[in-house]
């Protein structure tokens, strides 16, 4: 993902550089770039905690189907938080629907935002010239990284190398050799009026959720190649055995098998000897075959 703070170069640019450099940038308003799952997702959040936001994506027709996804979504959250005062959610809807708004020109509004979120595609050549675009338009500081635990794991640093204001935000609020202070801590302030609980660490492959998360689930998967256990079997037990909310396949196929296999391949390129890091031939049979989880009805599992 990318982040881009106009403030930030507005206070770096001024005369009194060293004492406005010390202030924390204060986040009003929000351009999420990608309006697939998690974009939509960030971009209702965003708008529900008080935020401005627009939601760009290449065509109207993806546009319009997030924020129909948005409305559906917010809809079920109002039916629970407002259960005795209907009214109050549909005023919660309209508000925060109200919040939202669309764009499929990138550069005519990430100069006016105060953060640019990525939320593309996984590859990391598009994504690479993605930030080298937003870079012409986003005043001059962009940061690459990722916002959710489930997204890329490694983010495109090569274009925006020698800069000096960069962190990965993914709720864990992640701290380069180019991160300043001041970023991050306005990225771990941003992060809790979003009503999340950010923690940090260093820029390290999978940060913490899926340094631990991934070679976990690629585990189940070698279990399930080796014979050991049945995929059921092994879901049911991560789940009655450990308390997790969704086994390891069917977390797999939520987050959509070709988003693992990409992360997955880059660990393994970055260190090939590391058993933890070692391709799932299961998984790269079905990833070949289109059978990519959840979104396309098919991955370990099968959904109507």
């Amino acid at each position: 993902m990318a982040f881009a703070t106009r403030q930030l170069v507005r206070s770096l640019s001024s005369s009194s550089t060293a004492a406005a450099s010390a202030k924390k940038i204060l986040v009003k308003h929000v351009t999420v770039i990608g309006g697939g799952l998690m974009g939509a997702g960030i971009a209702q959040v965003a708008a529900a905690t008080g935020h401005t936001v627009v939601l760009v994506d290449q065509t109207e027709d993806i546009l319009a189907k997030s924020k129909k996804g948005i409305e559906e979504s917010l809809r079920k959250v109002a039916k629970k938080k407002f259960a005795e005062n209907p009214k109050a959610g549909d005023e919660f809807v309209e508000k925060t629907l109200s919040s939202i708004s669309t764009s499929t020109d990138a550069a005519s509004v990430v100069h006016s935002t105060d953060l640019v979120v990525e939320a593309i595609v996984e590859n990391l050549k598009v994504k690479s010239e993605l930030f080298k675009r937003l870079d012409k338009f986003a005043a001059e500081y962009v940061t690459p990284g990722d916002l959710v635990g489930l997204r890329l794991s490694s983010a495109a640093w090569a274009p925006l190398q020698g800069r000096k204001f960069f962190s990965a935000l993914h709720f864990q609020v992640v701290k380069t050799p180019m991160t300043s202070q001041k970023t991050l801590e306005s990225l771990v302030d941003f992060s809790k009026t979003l009503g999340k609980h950010p923690v940090s660490c260093k820029d390290t492959p999978g940060f913490i959720v899926n340094r631990l998360l991934v070679p976990y689930l690629i585990e189940a998967v070698r279990l399930y190649e080796r014979g050991d256990a049945s995929k059921e079997d092994i879901d049911t037990a991560m789940k009655l055995g450990a308390g997790y909310p969704m086994g390891p396949f069917e977390l797999l196929d939520y987050v959509g098998l070709d988003t693992t296999k990409f992360i997955i391949d880059g660990w393994h390129e970055m260190d090939s000897q590391n058993p933890l890091f070692q391709p799932s031939p299961a998984m790269n049979k079905l990833v070949a075959e289109n059978k990519f989880g959840k979104k396309t009805g098919e991955g370990f599992y099968k959904y109507k």
